[in-house]
């Protein structure tokens, strides 16, 4: 059994592409990779690497996480910039026995000495979203909602030889101060991953993810025993009543998981979520979830319709 699930729409072309590495007996650490890289390197998901939106003054700051279930190695780097794949340099320091998590001008100078490509990351396109959000909150004294374009990819990943792998990437929240980081280099938070157990990984504000250590207790629900949809459920809305209940609202809460026999389980507390996901079941495939009053997700396919409109909206020209 082998499998890759990912957060969002936008990795489903990841997804493709790692899955077929996983179909010829390749790595679990190889196929996240090559999944991610290939959502980082697309200009047109402004939340993820190259095209990635920036922080408030108009610079891509990003951020990456990976962990290998099998040993517990963990590399991180945080507000990175100007580097083509964080995910790449996130991987590459979980090799190292310290130093595992970098920030800023200490990740860079990692990165250069490692010989990973720079890149200009900030794009004519994200150039014309910051133009186009500064002018609107100056005209309408607006607040910052941590969708406006934020979306981190991530993803947990089973091989055949039992490994399972966890990943992240993001560029953050838009207009964000410089230097902030939320929940998606963080292990336990982010991501987690246990070969003996399964993997997870969140997106959504990572101020209130980490509050949870979401990704962490996911995994710890279903070494207990849970499936994947129960530990994803459980850890979401325990999270959000709790939240609720201390601070009278929660942020945006979103989960995938998978366990060492290839099931996946998602959840989440906001309408509009996606999710990515292959398996030795499943062919590549797109799922829109919905949350139900009682806290339980279903999900079904999403229409040729739907995925051929967010591509359209993704796509269509700035208009300033």
């Amino acid at each position: 059994m082998h499998g890759i699930i990912a957060t969002w729409r936008m990795a489903k072309e990841g997804i493709e592409q790692g899955f077929e590495q996983l179909n010829q007996n390749g790595k679990a650490s190889d196929a996240i990779e090559t999944a991610i890289k290939a959502v980082e390197d697309f200009p047109y998901y402004k939340s993820v690497g190259y095209g990635g939106l920036p922080n408030e003054d108009q610079v891509v700051e990003l951020d990456a996480g990976y962990m290998d279930g099998d040993t517990f190695d963990v590399g991180a780097i945080c507000a990175i910039k100007d580097f083509a794949n964080p995910i790449s340099i996130a991987k590459k320091l979980s090799e190292e026995k310290v130093n595992n998590i970098l920030v800023s001008y200490g990740a860079e100078k990692y990165a250069r000495e490692h010989h990973f490509e720079e890149k200009e990351m900030l794009t004519d396109r994200a150039k014309a979203f910051y133009r186009k959000k500064k002018k609107e909150l100056e005209q309408q004294a607006q607040e910052l909602k941590p969708y406006d374009g934020h979306d981190t990819v991530g993803m947990v990943c089973l091989d055949e030889n039992g490994t399972v792998v966890a990943g992240t990437s993001t560029s953050g929240l838009f207009m964000k101060k410089p230097g902030r980081v939320g929940d998606s280099p963080f292990v336990g938070s982010g991501f987690y991953a246990d070969s003996e157990v399964g993997g997870a990984t969140a997106t959504g504000l990572g101020e209130d993810l980490m509050k949870g250590c979401i990704s962490y207790e996911i995994v710890r629900l279903m070494k207990e025993g849970l499936t994947p949809q129960e530990a994803c459920e459980k850890a979401v809305n325990d999270l959000d009543a709790s939240l609720k209940k201390r601070r009278t609202v929660a942020g945006d809460l979103s989960v995938v998981a998978m366990n060492n026999k290839g099931e996946f389980g998602c959840a989440t507390n906001i309408d509009g979520f996606s999710f990515s996901v292959a398996t030795s079941d499943v062919e590549p495939t797109v799922y829109l979830v919905t949350r139900q009053g009682d806290g339980h997700c279903t999900f079904e396919v999403a229409s040729k319709e739907w995925l051929d409109e967010y591509m359209r909206v993704r796509m269509a020209p700035v208009e300033e």
